[in-house]
Parts: structure tokens; sequence; C-alpha cells
């Protein structure tokens, strides 16, 4: 990745400029390791997560139970590999119902029309009255306990944040220049769409995708942490942090695990999300934007070209 300044702007050649930042590697690295853990958690964590053992409640870290063990013996290392799974996909589940929900229709409301506008803003604007754990817990009162009902009532509530995200976004693209003119040269909406706005928009929902996951699975926790969208015995990051609370007169460090687990990720999802944001915002420009050229820019990039660099 390389980059140089012309004109008070900066042009990027590449994607590679948001690793430079300390921050988005680090975030890069534990979230491969959440990823990773997710994939193989349960098939490489070193014990039955499952497993009772009655003779070894309330254990601390050693050898054999490297982070102790929870109230009925169970390995507590082995709790949250195996746990890992199902807490970071019913978070994806949350976001991806987000994203389909909010996404194309923050687009469509831009070449549909006013009154299509209106009533797709009035609609996301009653999504973001409702409070989101009394909604989340009616849904799956209704629906079954379980994360996948759960995280449907989440999912919808992070709809209207994708919405209003990717609608700013294609209403500062659908004024540019070169949309203008293909609407001039009789391109039809769709084409206009899908060649000049949709891959305008993505560093928009990228950086909104890595925000609304660090917001799903804070909320993935907490739902499971009151019991609601998961069955015992089945592991969960929320569920071993509430169970540990439980206890917490006869192993008061066992609550730190889970809850910096839940931290850092949720931590490394909002800093990679800052570093995102930092390399396509206000001051950036990609070289394959389609920048319709006139004399006039020519003329001032080839000054800027002549100036000796500083």
């Amino acid at each position: 990745m390389s980059g140089r300044a012309r004109g008070g702007r900066r042009y990027l050649t590449g994607p590679g400029s948001m690793l430079r930042l300390p921050s988005a590697r680090i975030a890069v690295v534990i979230l491969a390791i959440v990823v990773f853990l997710a994939i193989f958690g349960g098939t490489l964590a070193p014990q039955n997560p499952l497993a009772i053992n009655a003779n070894d409640l309330f254990q601390g870290p050693s050898l054999h139970h490297l982070l102790g063990t929870d109230y009925l013996g169970r390995d507590v290392l082995s709790r949250l590999m195996a746990g890992t799974r199902l807490s970071v996909l019913t978070a994806f589940e949350a976001v991806a119902i987000g994203l389909v929900l909010g996404g194309p229709l923050g687009i469509a409301t831009v070449f549909l029309g006013r009154w299509f506008d209106f009533a797709a803003n009035r609609v996301s604007d009653a999504l973001m009255t409702l409070p989101s754990i009394f909604f989340a817990v009616a849904v799956t009162a209704a629906l079954g306990n379980g994360l996948v009902q759960a995280m449907l009532p989440v999912g919808i509530l992070l709809a209207p944040n994708f919405f209003r995200v990717t609608r700013a976004a294609t209403l500062e693209y659908a004024r540019a220049q070169y949309v203008e003119a293909a609407e001039l040269l009789g391109a039809s909406k769709v084409h206009i769409i899908r060649v000049h706005v949709v891959r305008k928009v993505l560093p928009n929902l990228a950086v909104m995708t890595a925000t609304a996951t660090a917001y799903a699975l804070l909320a993935v926790s907490f739902l499971t942490f009151l019991g609601i969208g998961v069955q015992p015995p089945a592991p969960t990051w929320g569920g071993i942090l509430s169970s540990d609370l439980d206890y917490l007169n006869l192993s008061p460090w066992a609550p730190f695990i889970p809850g910096a687990l839940i931290a850092i990720t949720v931590g490394a999802l909002n800093a990679l999300a800052d570093a995102f944001r930092d390399r396509t915002g206000p001051g950036t420009l990609v070289l394959a934007d389609p920048v319709i050229k006139t004399h006039s820019t020519l003329a001032l990039e080839a000054a800027d070209d002549r100036q000796p660099a500083a």
C-alpha cells in the first residue's frame, strides 16, 4: 500500500494502509483468534465442556484446568472455547439480518421517490424508539426460547442503523457528476446503482458492520446472561459469566475470565471499525474512483505534479 498527497487530499492505492495502525493489527489478530475458536473451539477443547466432576468444584487455575472449574466441576477453558461458536455465530446472524433489511432499503430510497423515502424514514424512526431488550424478550416469548429467535429482533433493531448509514452515503454519491452524466446518457437506475453506487457505499457498510457486530455480541452476551435464548447446559460467554456471578463468594476470580473475553472482542471490533473509518474518512480518495476529468481539473493536477515535494 502506498499513498501520496495532491491538492490537500491523500490518494490511496491499496487496502493495506489500515493495517499500518498498531491498533488495527492487534484487532485483526484478536479477531482471527476468535474466528478460529468459533470454527474449531469445540473440537480443540482440552476436555468435555459438559462433563461434570463433583470432586473438582471451584478449582483455581492449574495444569489440568488452565482456567479453573465452575460450580459443577466443568473445565472453564473448554466451556469458553466451545461457547465461542454459539456466541459469535448468533451475533453474525443479527448483523446479517440488519444488513439485508437496512442496506438495500437505504440505497433504494434515494432512487424511488420522495414518498417512498418518507415512509421508509418513518418506519426507521419507529424501530429506533423500541427498547431492544423488551422487544427481544417479547419476540422470544412468542417464537420460543432460542438464540436464533432472540437474534431476530436484535437484527431488526440494527436495520435502521444500516439504513441511515447507507442512505447518507448514497445521497452523497448520487449527486456526483459521473452519476448525472450516466443519467443523461440514458443509463437505468439499476445500472447506476450497480455500477456507480454500490461499491462506493461498501466502505461505509464495512465500518457499520464492524460496529454492529460489537453491539450484537454484547446483546448476545446480555441476553444469555439473563438466560434468554439459550438452554443449559449449552455454553455461551454470557451464560458462563452469569453462572460465575452466582457463586462469586466461592470463586471471586471466575467472572473476570468471560468478562475479559467479551470486553476484548468488542474492543477489537470497535478498534477495527475506527481504523477503517480513518482510512476511508474525509480527505481520502481511492484512485479507482470514476471522477470525470475536465480541462480545469486536469490543469490543476498538472500544476500539483510540477510542484516540488516538501
